[in-house]
């Protein structure tokens, strides 16, 4: 154990381009040595994972964590849990500093009505796990709005894999004053719930475009008018996954170009990220200027590119294909960084001006971001803010302003307890004026969402954008009634008479 510390240590200093961004070399040497002086007697792997997690997690980077180790199932295994339900995953939670509540109870599991607290599993606090989860996950830098809601969803990944998948758990809740006890069980699913299971795996033209996930029953990517004469145009986007992302972007800025919208709601709540590619695409709708997105992405070095596994996850038949292959990838990858001021940088689309798109929106925009608004949804709402193209609304997000480490991995095991350490082998900045505070991206609006709002499909942070944009009508309208200026007359010539004055 002590040997894939030191490992873990000399791997992130050979390959990550900006170790000692939130942390200090003395305080980050401190940890792992210390880490070391507390192993005194043989660990599982899952044991081992709690103790150098919190060591990694320290060092504030939001895409760097060791993944959990898990046992292996076999394809019986693995087929028997696929027609059973989950105990856990069938609610949906929420997290408020060291309690765990239940938001939403999809299958009316027990009548447990939604804002109920779960106080313990298996007679143990709830809070006890919280504590010791909590210290598995870091956001990028120093902001504090990402924890909670990643954590409610990885939640029972850290609880399955300290326990495994068991076939029953005992929970105490809290609801309305009154504590009650209840055994969820592991049920079977139905031969009409497995059909369901196979029929949303089929992938239609919409499903396609819109980014359908079976798991939740839900899509990626949608867009609506939230009013009768299509003024308000809304889209939201849960992932930057990039399937057929430019397909659902040139369909949908061509309607809102059609419908004449004057105003463009963007949602990436709980958004945790994903391609440059889409959201270089998107910042192309948004802009009327020629754009770089990031600034070039720094590498520790000329042979960075050759350390991203080429033959990781490969069976056979594509170690073979994969083989043939190699020399063209080792040429391409060879090739694919230029040095410049004694640095090493990646070559990227992203990086390279970009022209506005023919049907890019020309009317006022609001975003709405959160703690969930990670990674590619923070190097987005940075430019966005940076060229004070867009107002704001929400909260903090949970990646930095400033850019993060990701890009491309270099995946390495662990040489004693098989556990993989991948490591961001980019550092990606957007392009802007950098605010050098080690927080996310700060909302000019700054509107919390509540529980209860949650729990009541209440949306204070749409609904201000809403009442923002009336108020705005209401202004435009007195102004077409009694014009006070040339612009005034323009405006209302222009509506009477469908003519443009010049």
């Amino acid at each position: 154990m002590k040997e894939d510390v030191d490992f873990s240590y000399s791997k992130l200093k050979e390959m990550h381009p900006q170790l000692y961004w939130y942390i200090s070399k003395e305080e980050l040497d401190f940890k792992f040595d210390s880490l070391k002086k507390t192993l005194h007697k043989p660990l599982t792997p899952i044991q081992f994972y709690f103790k150098l997690q919190p060591v990694i997690a320290s060092i504030r980077e939001g895409h760097l964590a060791l993944r959990i180790p898990r046992k292996k199932f076999t394809h019986k295994e693995i087929k028997a849990l696929e027609h059973k339900k989950g105990i856990f995953s069938r609610f949906e939670y929420y997290i408020k500093d060291d309690h765990l509540y239940i938001i939403k109870n999809n299958d009316s599991i027990e009548n447990i009505k939604p804002g109920t607290e779960i106080l313990s599993i298996n007679d143990i606090p709830v809070s006890e796990y919280i504590k010791k989860y909590k210290k598995l996950i870091n956001s990028d830098g120093l902001n504090n709005t990402f924890q909670p809601y990643f954590l409610k969803d990885v939640f029972f990944n850290f609880y399955t894999a300290e326990y495994g998948f068991n076939e029953k758990a005992t929970i105490k809740t809290l609801y309305n004053h009154e504590k009650k006890t209840y055994t969820l069980k592991r049920e079977a699913k139905s031969e009409e719930e497995i059909k369901k299971d196979k029929a949303q795996e089929k992938r239609t033209a919409e499903r396609k475009i819109n980014d359908y996930v079976p798991l939740s029953d839900s899509y990626n990517r949608s867009f609506k008018f939230l009013d009768t004469d299509k003024t308000i145009a809304y889209i939201k986007i849960k992932s930057f996954s990039q399937d057929y992302s430019s397909k659902f972007y040139k369909e949908t800025f061509s309607k809102i170009k059609t419908a004449h919208s004057s105003y463009l709601i963007i949602d990436i709540r709980n958004n945790y990220g994903g391609s440059l590619y889409e959201i270089n695409n998107l910042y192309s709708y948004l802009t009327s200027e020629s754009f770089s997105l990031i600034k070039p992405s720094q590498v520790n070095s000329t042979s960075t590119p050759l350390k991203t596994n080429y033959f990781r996850k490969s069976n056979p038949f594509q170690y073979i294909f994969k083989s043939l292959l190699y020399p063209t990838y080792f040429f391409a990858q060879s090739f694919s960084t230029y040095k410049k001021d004694g640095s090493v940088y990646y070559k990227m689309r992203a990086d390279k001006p970009t022209k506005p798109n023919k049907d890019a929106f020309q009317g006022k925009i609001f975003v709405l971001i959160n703690g969930g608004s990670f990674s590619a949804s923070s190097i987005i709402t940075a430019k966005l803010k940076n060229d004070k193209r867009v107002i704001l609304i929400g909260e903090e997000t949970g990646g930095a302003n400033d850019g993060t480490v990701a890009g491309f991995y270099s995946y390495q095991k662990l040489p004693h307890s098989k556990i993989n350490l991948p490591i961001g082998l980019l550092l990606v900045k957007p392009n802007i004026q950098f605010s050098n505070t080690k927080r996310g991206v700060i909302p000019d609006i700054a509107i919390t969402e509540s529980m209860q709002d949650i729990i009541e499909n209440k949306d204070p942070q749409l609904d201000w954008v809403i009442n923002e944009i009336e108020g705005e009508r209401k202004k435009r309208n007195n102004s077409l009634l009694y014009p006070k200026t040339y612009r005034d007359i323009k405006m209302l010539f222009s509506k009477a008479y469908n003519i443009e004055l010049i």
